[in-house]
């Protein structure tokens, strides 16, 4: 296994976790019962909600550009 292949595994395993400890903006029931509130819909992130949302962007960010380096260099031999 190639050093950027770990990278790329341990990027991919913090994208999951990151994405899966973020909260749902959406209820299962407002599905269903078609009442959906828009009293938060404009609210801003902050704390930990921001953090994760950042650290989202970032290792997706991350992900894409180490797949195509790795893809590259697969190529390249």
């Amino acid at each position: 296994m190639r050093p950027i292949d770990f990278i790329i595994l341990i990027v991919s395993i913090l994208l999951v976790l990151i994405v899966l400890m973020q909260q749902s903006k959406d209820d299962i029931n407002d599905a269903f019962s078609g009442s959906k509130s828009e009293l938060f819909k404009n609210q801003k992130s902050r704390g930990i909600e921001l953090f994760l949302k950042v650290g989202t962007a970032v290792l997706a960010v991350l992900f894409v550009l180490l797949v195509l380096a790795a893809a590259a260099m697969q190529i390249n031999g």
